[in-house]
């Protein structure tokens, strides 16, 4: 089975609101998706989150035409050097995009062989996956969002809990002042009780001094996790010395994390490791370091639905992933967007990643884009035309 054409798209997946983050006001995610199609009609899906990665994907591309798409290793030995672990030599960008056609490769597989991907992977673990639900001021959209005030970020939560059966909720705390954070955390915790899961995401966004003040109250009300609440391990490091807090972070700087002993847990995505094979391997080298690990959100359907497989097929992954699933209103995939209940999303169970392309979709987030350029994730509204800069308070 041969490789015959590769295609990328650069879409638009607009959220139905826009939050607001440490860096500013995002209004949705920029992404690339992947088509590899083959000598026996079968075509396989990939994604990844960077409307860049097309170009290098096109690159790829004339290498990869005419090899094995049941073959991957062979694929990543034609477009990339070697690499391992994390150094100044090792070009992230291409690692992310031949991640997108890995994907897709393993879509193929699956498909070739009538198996899910969870199949190949050694088999599902559990049937369905946990997520949680995000939280956060968002500004107002064509009647969507519009939740400015601690009252109105817990009605949401709170709607979200009577009508789905969330239990499982994270949330922003990167202000400079975190005192709406932390009394929306104590609402929640008084609404929905000691059970439910509660986490906050910080986005690097403090120091050490202010971080250690703020971990106090967090404790308190019994935070699951706090997920980047400085920029450097070590700072964070010194923290957990401090508190008893679990912490994480996205980078797959697992040697570090280790020394260290915190970050406790990694939160990347599948093309961050090149593919599925590298993050299986991934997963495993935390098990092995006692160090946890889950995805983080922002994916079309295609990337989501490769997670679910790979967390099906890995005892380790123990905790929620993030899940922005809620703020989606469209997908690239017939089946999308996928709906979290009860915290929880069933893992497809058709060949491959389980998924079908809409063509239809497609076409209008590839228009979203061209019409309205990609999303500035660093755009601040109250400052048009300047980039926002980290808070560190």
């Amino acid at each position: 089975m041969k490789i015959t054409r590769i295609r990328a798209t650069p879409v638009n997946i607009p959220l139905e609101a826009p939050y607001l983050w440490a860096y500013g006001a995002l209004g949705g995610f920029s992404r690339t998706i992947v088509e590899v199609e083959t000598s026996d009609g079968i075509t396989g899906l990939g994604d990844v989150g960077s409307p860049a990665a097309a170009s290098l994907i096109e690159a790829m591309a004339p290498r990869l035409i005419g090899l094995d798409a049941l073959d991957p290793a062979a694929c990543e030995r034609r477009v990339l050097p070697s690499w391992s672990g994390i150094a100044s030599t090792i070009d992230f960008a291409s690692i992310r995009a031949f991640g997108a056609i890995d994907m897709a490769l393993w879509d193929i597989r699956g498909k070739a062989w009538g198996r899910p991907i969870y199949d190949l992977l050694g088999g599902a673990v559990r049937q369905a996956v946990a997520f949680t639900d995000y939280y956060g001021f968002r500004l107002e959209q064509d009647g969507r969002g519009g939740e400015a005030t601690v009252d109105a970020v817990v009605d949401y939560c709170l709607d979200l809990h009577q009508r789905f059966g969330t239990t499982a909720f994270e949330g922003k705390l990167s202000d400079p002042d975190p005192t709406a954070g932390i009394d929306i955390l104590r609402r929640l915790r008084q609404s929905l009780g000691p059970r439910a899961i509660l986490r906050v995401d910080s986005n690097m966004a403090y120091s050490l001094t202010t971080a250690l003040e703020i971990a106090r109250p967090l404790v308190e009300l019994g935070v699951r996790n706090w997920e980047d609440p400085c920029a450097r391990f070590e700072d964070v490091a010194a923290l957990a010395r401090h508190s008893p807090i679990r912490t994480s972070a996205h980078s797959p700087d697992l040697r570090r994390a280790a020394d260290l002993g915190a970050p406790h847990a990694l939160c990347t995505d599948i093309v961050t490791h090149g593919g599925f094979a590298r993050a299986q391997r991934f997963v495993g080298a935390c098990e092995a370091m006692g160090v946890d690990f889950w995805c983080y959100s922002g994916d079309s359907g295609i990337g989501t639905a490769a997670y679910l497989h790979l967390a099906a097929a890995n005892q380790w992954i123990r905790e929620p992933s993030q899940s922005l699933l809620r703020m989606q209103p469209l997908d690239v995939i017939e089946e999308g967007p996928f709906v979290p209940k009860n915290n929880c999303v069933a893992i497809p169970t058709g060949p491959g990643l389980g998924v079908t392309l809409s063509r239809e979709k497609l076409e209008f987030c590839h228009r979203h884009l061209k019409d309205h350029g990609p999303y500035n994730k660093y755009h601040d509204p109250a400052n048009p035309g300047i980039m926002r800069r980290l808070p560190l308070a």
